[in-house]
């Protein structure tokens, strides 16, 4: 384990008897609430001195309700650094009033629009590319989140709003349960040399078989990922509680503490800590 207390740039934290989340309807270990007092408990062992909680995809039209609910559940917790709270990018210049809502939040520090479902093209269609132009005029970086298949789509997004600042989470969701390297690999290289854009080592061991991944099939999918970004430009994220479909919280900072075994105290801060404290601000 790290030697100093980390920051967990990606922690969900949800309530559905507040905010409804329709998609967790099939999903019984996730539809239940997830809060500070759990998060507590998943993560004893591991000094976590703050989180980024990010969005957790509620139903349309209570987007802003959950960033509300975030700072009101942790209204005096230090722990909170941040929230990336979601909002409807796609309207483009009509999402401006939600934006200007959110930013207005003490610890507004970023937004996602999940991609990952989407139908091809729906992340470079013109109103969408025009709402996350303007997060530049917020200080608000985009989280990416989308499949292995998407990145392609990704680069040219990135390329196209060079002002915005991007974290790739989950380092593009490569197919990891498939052994698929490529194109995933070339592709999140070229997305490297953007400066803009930064990447949470999260969320792998999902992407792996959940109930038999081994330390070999993963480590070379976040090596690649810390090689390609370098430890100055990428941060560690939990991605609890969807993470414990596959692996308990402190197996997967135990996973991430031996892949990197061969770095610098300076190189383990800037994964766990500076890196995140830096992008969103806290």
């Amino acid at each position: 384990m790290p030697n100093f207390p980390i920051i967990d740039a990606h922690v969900h934290l949800y309530d559905p008897t507040a905010i409804r989340f329709s998609w967790m309807d099939g999903e019984p270990a996730l539809n239940r609430r997830h809060g500070l007092s759990e998060f507590a408990a998943a993560s004893a062992g591991v000094d976590v001195e703050g989180i980024v909680f990010v969005e957790v995809a509620a139903d349309d039209g209570r987007h802003l309700d959950e960033s509300h609910w975030v700072e009101q559940h942790a209204a005096g917790v230090p722990l909170l650094r941040g929230i990336v709270g979601a909002l409807p990018l796609e309207l483009g210049a009509r999402a401006g009033p939600a934006l200007d809502a959110f930013a207005a939040l003490p610890r507004a520090r970023g937004v996602r629009r999940l991609i990952q479902d989407r139908p091809p093209g729906w992340a470079l269609e013109a109103d969408f590319v025009d709402g996350v132009r303007s997060l530049s005029l917020y200080d608000l970086p985009f989280d990416i989140c989308i499949r292995a298949g998407q990145l392609a789509e990704a680069i040219e997004l990135v390329r196209r709003c060079p002002d915005t600042r991007f974290v790739l989470d989950h380092i593009g969701k490569p197919a990891i349960r498939d052994g698929q390297h490529e194109p995933w690999r070339t592709q999140l290289r070229e997305l490297s040399r953007a400066e803009n854009v930064v990447c949470k080592i999260s969320g792998v061991a999902t992407e792996a078989d959940p109930q038999r991944w081994t330390y070999d099939d993963v480590a070379p999918f976040i090596a690649h990922a810390i090689d390609s970004f370098g430890f100055a430009r990428v941060m560690f994220g939990g991605d609890w509680p969807v993470s414990e479909a596959a692996v308990t919280y402190p197996a997967w900072v135990a996973t991430v503490d031996r892949v990197t075994s061969g770095a610098t105290d300076t190189e383990l801060r800037q994964l766990y800590r500076d890196t995140a404290i830096g992008f969103y601000r806290l």
